[in-house]
Parts: structure tokens; sequence; C-alpha cells
């Protein structure tokens, strides 16, 4: 029987990732890796050069697969060089609300989620591309959740007392939107609290925003959320349920062109974006490889 492949993995490492030390994670996987016939490569990430440094580093590593340690911020950086490299990405869960992971399935424990970067199957799933300009993995919004983004992201607390403190300002200046939403088939006009362009189906929080989400269906879905009041803003920021299927319209799409009377917050996959007036979306089926749990239902 011939020998398996020897692999080599590059993991990036965020070291500051849900305000968390992640000491434990790199010592962690030196370990695992001391015990496996595999070779791991460790690069931590520092927020200034890592565009720059991290594709070197693959350049002369030559890496079979890249992982990315961190939360959704840290997943979708990586992501973007897994593309450019072409290599399949793995996921180590380490961020405060690890929404992306939670949505494939992958488990949250340091040693579990290294089997399955090391011995999990390849699947191909969906992206949203951005303007033409990046990638959305998981859920981009408009509105509300991207300005508490904001808010947690100027903040000086993190944890809960920090987000329950971007929570409160979102609620004193919270404002509706007129939008216009364009998905090749049908053009609307509504007035909403938060538009959501979602390729999965909840926040890493656990609220469900979209609840027949796939990542790898080949479309994603816009969320209209026409209404909410002061109830559901707690329940959706502070209690994590889910959404009011009554005050939410879902539009299924593989394009998009959303339009707002006036200037509003916007975020992708957790990291804010900026205020913007018009945002163009497309699917990209099947386009980043993920290493996933062998039982995965994705």
């Amino acid at each position: 029987m011939p020998e398996a492949k020897k692999l080599k993995f590059l993991f990036a490492i965020n070291p500051i990732s849900g305000g968390q030390d992640k000491s434990t994670w790199e010592s962690g996987i030196r370990s695992f890796f001391e015990k496996q016939p595999h070779s791991a490569n460790l690069f931590l990430l520092d927020g200034k050069n890592d565009d720059k440094e991290l594709p070197k580093l693959i350049e002369s590593y030559q890496p079979d697969r890249l992982v990315a340690v961190g939360g959704d911020g840290t997943i979708k950086f990586v992501a973007e060089h897994a593309l450019t490299a072409n290599l399949p990405m793995g996921i180590l869960p380490a961020g405060s609300a690890n929404g992306m992971a939670k949505e494939l399935g992958i488990p949250s424990t340091l040693e579990e989620s290294l089997e399955v970067v090391v011995n999990g199957i390849e699947k191909p799933i969906d992206l949203i591309g951005i303007n033409g300009t990046e990638h959305c993995l998981h859920l981009s919004d408009i509105g509300m959740n991207a300005q508490l983004v904001k808010y947690f992201e100027e903040g000086k607390m993190r944890g809960k007392l920090g987000y329950a403190r971007g929570v409160l300002r979102v609620l004193m200046r919270r404002r509706l939107l007129r939008i216009q939403v364009n998905t090749g088939n049908e053009v609307v006009h509504r007035a909403a609290f938060m538009v959501v362009l979602a390729n999965a189906r909840m926040y890493g929080t656990g609220a469900v925003i979209n609840p027949d989400g796939d990542v790898a269906d080949g479309k994603f879905e816009v969320v209209v959320i026409r209404k909410l009041s002061l109830l559901a803003i707690f329940r959706m920021f502070i209690h994590f349920r889910p959404f009011d299927p009554k005050h939410i319209e879902i539009f299924p799409a593989t394009s998009v062109h959303i339009i707002t009377k006036r200037k509003a917050y916007f975020q992708i996959d957790g990291e804010y974006r900026g205020r913007i007036r018009e945002i163009t979306a497309e699917i990209a089926p099947g386009l980043l490889r993920v290493l996933l749990p062998e039982n995965t239902s994705v």
C-alpha cells in the first residue's frame, strides 16, 4: 500500500481576534502536529503588512492547505488569499462569534477542528462578490447591524459589555432607510431598518436571519427587515432570537443592485466598510474550497 501523502499546512493566526490571547492555540497546533506525519508553519497576523507578507510565505513555503485561526474577519481575509493561491482553506474558530464556522458545522474545540483541517472533506462553497472588488463568505448588511459593527470597532470595551453599549447607541440613533432593490427579476422600493446579503442562515450570535440559507446552493438571499420594534431589537441583539418573519421579506437572487436614498452603514463578514449609497452583488458559485467534517450537511 502506498504511503499517504505528507501535507504542508500554513496557519494564519489572528493573535487578538475576539479579544482573546491565542498563545494556547499556537501551542496546541504545534503539539498536535508533533504526532502527525504532516508539517505545519504558523504565521501571526499583525494587521499591518499581512497582505504582502502572507503571499510571500505562501510562495516560499508552498503549503497544501491554508488555515484561518480567528473569527469571521480573519476567515474572510485568509479566504481571499486561498482563492488567489488556489488552495483549500481550513478553519479553526478562535473568534468571539465564529458565525461562519458554526454555519459550516466546524467543531468549536481546538483538537476537533484540527482533526477536520487534517482529515476532513474538501467541499466547494459559494461566495458573494461585492462591487467587483471583494467577497462575502457569510453575511453582509446595510443599516443597523453594520452601525453596531462600527460602534463596536470604535469602542474600547470588548466582550458583552462593549456589545451592549454598542446596542444602546444603535437604539438611540436608528433610522429607516429608503431603498431600491433590483434582483434582475424584479425591482422593489421599501422603507427598512436593515438589508442583508445572506449567503448563510444566521449571525455568529445565533440570531437566524435567513432560515433557508445554504452556502452551496448557487444563490444568495436579500433579506429586507421592514419593521423593528424596541422589543425585536433587544431580542435580536441581546437574546439573539430569530427575526419575526412577519416583518421580513426575502428575495432569492444570483445578483442584486441596491440603492439607498441616503448614505447608510455597511459591513462585510463583520468588518465595517464605511457608508454607502449603492451596492452591486453577484453570486460566485463554488468558488472557495473549504475543509469540512465528513458528516457535514453543507
